[in-house]
C-alpha cells in the first residue's frame, strides 16, 4: 500500500524497494551501524516532498532525509526503517545574483558543482568540506559542515541566509531570505545543524564571497607531530589568520603520496598545508612570517606552491586524503573531536597512546587551525573483535576532547554515533530545552527519529545501546 501510493507521487523510476537495491542505503560514511530503510524515494520538487511527508504522517511511518550519504556519524541511518527521502535528484541551481551576492540552490546539489558554476564570475561559495566533490549542500546544512577554509571564512551557518523547509507535518516554511538579516529570531541559524530532525530542506539561499586577489600556498615539513602542532600555535599566536591551516601525519602522507605522487617526503612525521589569501601586497608578508615561525618551531623545509597547478594538486591531495586511506585499510572510522588549539600537542600524544593500548593503527588529517581533529582509526569491519577495540578507542579520544575543554564534534554532527556523549556535554536541563525546541518543529517525532538527543523518538524504538565503552552495531 505504502509503495503504491509513493509510486503515484514520484513515478516508477522514483523509488526503490527491492532488498538488494536497498542495501546501498543501509549506512552512510559511518559503516559500523547499519539499518535498511523499507523504501527509498527520490522526489524532484518541493511539492513531491510535501506529498511524501503527508503520506508518511497519514500512515504513521517514520521518514528521514538523505543527501549523498557522505556523513560520518550515522546522521542518515534509518532507525526504525520507514521511508528514506533521497534528495539527490533535486540538484538545480535556481538563481545566481552576483549583484546581491547570493545563490539559490536545491539541497541535492553537489557542493563543488556550485564552485564550478561560479568560476570566472569573481565570486565563490566559501564552505569547502573535504568531501566537496561528493557531498551535497543540503547535507552540509544538516550538519553545519566546515572544511579547510573554515578558519578564516567560517562554517556553513555563516554562509546560509535562507532555507525553504518542509516541516514534519508537511507545511512549507521560508526561513530567512535573500538579505543579510531579517527581523525576528534567527530560525535559519537554528535550522542549520539540526541534522534533519526539524524537517526536510528543499531550497537553500547561500551567501557568495568575492574571490581573493592573491593566494600563497605552502607546505611545511616537520620531523614530528609535536613540532607541527607547536608551529600551528605560533602562527595563530602571532595574530595571523591563514585561510587554511591543515595537518597530515606520516600515515596520511604515505597514502596520498601513493595515490597522487606529489612528492611528499615519506620520512616526515607531519606536514602542514598552509594558505594565506587577500590583497597581493599583503600575502607575501604573511607568507614570509609563517615561514619564519615554522622554521623556529622545527620545520626542516617550507615549500611554496609556485604555480596554480601545484596549488591545486596540493589541495587535491588534502581533500582526497580520506579516499586514499583505502590503500591502508579495508575499513576506517573517522572521529571529529575539537580541542582548544593550545591543547593539540596533548590530544595528539593521547591519540598515540590510545593507538598503542588498543592495538589500532590511527592516522591523522585535520583542520589544525581551529582545533578540529580527525583521527582515522583503521580496521576491518568483518572482524568483530577489531570493531570493539575501535569503538572503545574512539570513545576514549572523544572523552579526552571533553576533558580538555573541547567537544565531540566540529562538523560531522551527533547522528547516532555520539548520542551518549550529549549527557556528558550538556546538563539535563539544557537537553530538556533542546528537546522542547525539537518538539516545536517535529512534535510527532517521525522525522529522523532517534537522532542527536538521548530521548525516545517515534516508533517506540529503544535508544541504540552501548555494549561496552563502544556501541553495539545495528543489524
Amino acid at each position: 500500500m505504502l509503495v503504491e501510493r509513493l509510486r503515484t507521487i514520484v513515478g516508477n523510476d522514483g523509488l526503490l524497494f527491492d532488498p538488494s537495491e536497498l542495501l546501498v542505503y543501509e549506512c552512510d560514511g559511518y559503516v559500523i551501524e547499519k539499518k535498511v530503510p523499507d523504501v527509498v524515494v527520490f522526489p524532484t520538487s518541493t511539492e513531491q516532498v510535501v506529498a511524501i511527508v503527508k503520506l508518511c504522517n497519514e500512515m504513521d511511518v517514520p521518514f528521514i532525509p538523505r543527501g549523498a550519504g557522505t556523513s560520518l556519524a550515522g546522521g542518515c541511518l534509518p532507525i526504525g526503517g520507514g521511508v528514506m527521502i533521497a534528495l539527490t535528484r533535486m540538484k538545480r541551481i535556481l538563481e545566481v545574483n552576483l549583484r546581491d551576492r547570493y545563490a539559490v540552490v536545491e539541497p541535492g546539489l553537489v557542493n563543488v558543482h556550485l564552485t564550478q558554476h561560479l568560476k570566472g564570475t569573481g565570486f565563490h561559495y566559501a564552505p569547502d568540506p573535504s568531501s566537496q566533490g561528493a557531498c551535497t549542500i543540503g547535507g552540509n546544512v544538516a550538519t553545519n559542515s566546515g572544511g579547510p577554509h573554515t578558519l578564516k571564512y567560517g562554517v556553513t551557518v555563516n554562509h546560509v541566509i535562507g532555507a525553504e523547509v518542509v516541516l514534519p507535518d508537511g507545511t512549507i516554511v521560508q526561513l530567512g531570505g535573500q538579505v543579510e538579516d531579517v527581523p525576528g529570531f534567527d530560525l535559519t541559524g537554528l535550522f542549520v545543524g539540526s541534522e534533519g530532525t526539524f524537517g526536510v530542506c528543499t531550497k537553500v539561499t547561500v551567501r557568495l564571497s568575492r574571490d581573493p586577489s592573491a593566494y600563497r600556498t605552502m607546505l611545511g615539513v616537520f620531523n614530528t607531530v609535536g613540532e607541527a602542532t607547536n608551529a600551528i600555535s605560533a602562527i595563530i599566536g602571532a595574530g595571523i589568520v591563514p585561510a587554511a591551516l591543515e595537518m597530515m601525519d606520516q600515515g596520511i602522507v604515505e597514502a596520498v603520496e601513493a595515490a597522487f605522487h606529489f612528492g611528499f617526503p615519506l620520512d616526515a612525521g607531519a606536514v602542514l598545508l598552509i594558505e594565506v589569501d587577500g590583497l597581493e601586497v599583503a600575502v607575501d608578508e604573511e607568507a614570509s612570517r609563517i615561514k619564519e615561525l615554522c622554521s623556529e618551531n622545527g620545520a626542516r623545509e617550507v615549500r611554496l606552491a609556485n604555480t596554480q597547478k601545484e596549488r591545486l594538486l596540493l589541495w587535491k591531495c588534502r581533500k582526497q586524503a580520506f579516499g586514499a586511506i583505502g590503500r591502508l585499510s579495508p575499513s576506517y572510522c573517522t572521529q571529529d573531536g575539537v580541542v582548544p588549539r593550545t591543547k593539540l600537542p596533548e590530544i595528539m600524544d593521547f591519540i598515540n597512546e590510545v593507538s598503542a593500548r588498543h592495538q589500532i593503527r590511527i592516522v591523522n588529517v585535520f583542520h589544525a587551525g581551529d582545533g578540529n581533529i580527525h583521527p582515522i582509526l583503521l580496521f576491518d569491519e568483518r572482524n568483530t573483535e577489531q570493531v570493539g577495540r575501535v569503538l572503545a578507542a574512539s570513545d576514549e579520544i572523544l572523552e579526552k576532547c571533553i576533558e580538555l575543554g573541547g567537544s565531540v564534534t566540529g562538523e560531522h554532527g551527533i547522528g547516532v554515533e555520539k548520542i551518549s556523549f550529549m549527557e556528558k556535554l550538556f546538563t539535563k536541563e539544557t537537553l530538556e530545552v533542546m528537546e522542547r525546541v525539537r518538539t516545536v518543529f517535529n512534535p510527532s517525532g517521525r522525522c529522523s527519529p532517534q537522532k542527536m538527543l538521548p530521548t525516545a523518538g517515534a516508533c517506540g524504538m529503544e535508544h541504540i545501546e552501548r555494549s561496552h565503552p563502544g556501541k553495539k552495531a545495528s543489524s
